[in-house]
């Protein structure tokens, strides 16, 4: 009997900036996917916040689900039952709901830097970064701006944390997206003293409560998260055919299930997530000696230190140019998909000069933090006496995908912040020997690539749901919550899974830097450094036109 029909299935969902994603895997091996599926949309810009309405994120969900089903039935199956669930999405960010459940604004997602006051005074306040994006800087802006939702604040949710809740009833959050809610402390669970901190510094906004009554409960990886409830089915499945009661792993954010889908959980590995944004994620063998606004403290999914290294602007503005060029190509009587386009374009970058020839490529649509910029303007800059070719400025606008990322990454070389392996996932990177080189030359270290992450987030919220079903099954490892029985165990499990169970005999390609691509990266990373003040005067000079939305690809 097939693993679709008997139930050994699991299913991974993320919601990520431009595709909900849908991805089923057989639960006993997570390597074999058995079907997936897919939504696009889009997030747009109301009243100056980045958000999605709400009725887009379950019409989305559905819709990908529905796709995924279809993908099984040309297989001649039905899905039914699932051993386990899992809901991952976009990190961070801000929702905000009152006693009865309902939503009090609209989503305010990871892309707004409107935060800066709160984000500035909780740094100060809490002795570690607080970046612009978490939902504690958007919670405290919210006090300080005197926002009339506020008096009907309940709780507080990541996405997706709330479409967990609505799949499941409980209120619970990965501490990996807890992490990017509130700091976490050794003990995998909000750092007590700086939530009383936050409380005797908000206290007349608490009027009495502590901030952990608007969290939700923090779990680690393989925890008890509940079951797939008949309403959360409904949810998923208008038409009533898939049942209830599948077990549901902890949810988790999208640079979670990228170092799961990446094997990179283990101290002294990292992974590279490049989409609408770009973040890197180092497994810390110890704690940082120093705060650095570049770098925010988070967690594996299982619990452990990470340093993170965001920037809200990875490859839209690269997909921008190869809309252009799809444009191009369609107006010549060409026929080409995009994919192809993707092909061209980043081959031909293999053939610019290894500086780019003096084109600088700024792709920032929103603002970027680590750059200093409340707001962004996408920028092709030259000197008159730059090599401008089709080569270079596709070089360049790889480059661009890398180079704030190669400023954070600076940061933590100068805390000696170990390293043994670099994985990197997303489209960007299915063009062989392309993104996955510069990549390497942009940090001078090896960077590695995998042909099991091949659905990317989707794929490694599937994984955490089969660990979390193989551990339901085991008997004496849980306490009645379904937490491990003691908290330094929850990260040997699921990094022995992963290498043991998900991983062995995994193919990859690893590539070196090559010593002409790290000079080159390197001199195009000083002249990008001192570009930023035409970006910056970009921003001040060119007012936005007025467009409420944004139709942003990923590579």
């Amino acid at each position: 009997m097939s693993a679709i029909a008997s139930g050994r299935t699991s299913l991974g969902i993320e919601l990520g900036s431009t595709r909900i994603k849908a991805c089923l895997v057989d639960a006993e091996n997570p390597t074999t996917v058995l079907a997936v599926g897919s939504h696009e949309w889009e997030n747009a810009l109301e009243d100056g916040v980045w958000t999605y309405a709400e009725d887009a994120i379950w019409s989305g969900l559905q819709a990908a689900y529905a796709d995924l089903v279809a993908d099984v039935r040309r297989q001649g199956a039905e899905l039914t039952e699932l051993a386990g669930i899992g809901v991952s999405a976009m990190m961070h960010g801000y929702l905000a709901f009152d006693e009865g459940g309902n939503l009090l604004v609209p989503f305010r997602t990871w892309r707004n830097t409107s935060t800066g006051a709160a984000a500035a005074e909780l740094t100060e306040l809490l002795g570690v970064n607080i970046p612009l994006r978490w939902s504690i800087a958007h919670l405290h802006q919210a006090i300080l701006d005197d926002e009339a939702h506020l008096a009907s604040l309940a709780k507080i949710n990541t996405l997706a944390g709330w479409v967990h809740e609505k799949l499941t009833g409980r209120f619970a959050l990965g501490v990996g997206d807890a992490s990017g809610m509130f700091p976490v402390g050794s003990d995998g669970q909000y750092d007590r003293e700086r939530v009383a901190a936050y409380d005797a510094h908000a206290t007349g906004f608490l009027a009495g409560r502590s901030l952990t009554d608007l969290l939700p409960e923090v779990l680690p990886a393989g925890a008890d998260a509940g079951t797939l409830s008949a309403e959360g089915a409904a949810l998923l499945d208008p038409t009533g055919t898939l049942r209830p009661g599948a077990v549901a792993a902890p949810a988790e954010g999208d640079a979670g299930t990228g170092m799961v889908a990446t094997n990179a959980v283990s101290p002294r590995t990292g992974n590279v997530s490049a989409g609408t944004s770009i973040f890197a994620m180092v497994v810390l063998e110890r704690p940082l000696e120093r705060v650095h606004t570049e770098i925010d403290l988070v967690t594996t999914p299982a619990g452990d230190p990470v340093a993170m290294v965001h920037c809200n602007n990875g490859a839209s503005e690269l997909a921008s140019f190869v809309s252009l060029f799809s444009r191009f190509a369609a107006a010549s009587g060409q026929s080409l998909t995009n994919d192809a386009v993707y092909e061209t374009l980043l081959r031909e970058a293999l053939e610019g000069a290894a500086d780019a020839g003096g084109v600088l490529a700024y792709n920032h649509l929103s603002g970027e933090p680590i750059a200093g910029l409340d707001e962004g303007r996408p920028l092709v800059v030259r000197t008159p006496d730059a090599e401008f070719s089709l080569a270079n400025v596709m070089r360049a606008q790889v480059y661009g995908v890398f180079a704030t990322l190669a400023i954070g990454m600076q940061t933590l070389a100068e805390e000696g912040v170990g390293l043994d392996q670099m994985f990197a996932h997303g489209g960007v990177f299915r063009t062989a020997g392309v993104a996955q080189r510069f990549l390497a030359g942009a940090l001078d270290a090896p960077v590695t690539v995998g042909d099991t992450a091949a659905e990317g987030g989707a794929w490694g919220m599937a994984v955490l749901a089969a660990f979390a079903a193989a551990q339901r099954d085991v008997p004496g490892t849980r306490d009645a919550t379904g937490a491990a029985t003691e908290r330094q165990d929850a990260s040997p499990e699921l990094a022995a899974y992963l290498t043991d169970h998900v991983f062995a005999g995994a193919a990859s390609v690893t590539v070196d830097p090559d010593p002409a691509d790290v000079a080159g990266f390197a001199d195009y990373l000083t002249r990008y450094r001192a570009g930023l003040a035409a970006e910056a005067a970009a921003v001040t000079a060119l007012p936005l036109r007025g467009i409420r939305s944004s139709n942003e690809g990923t590579a």
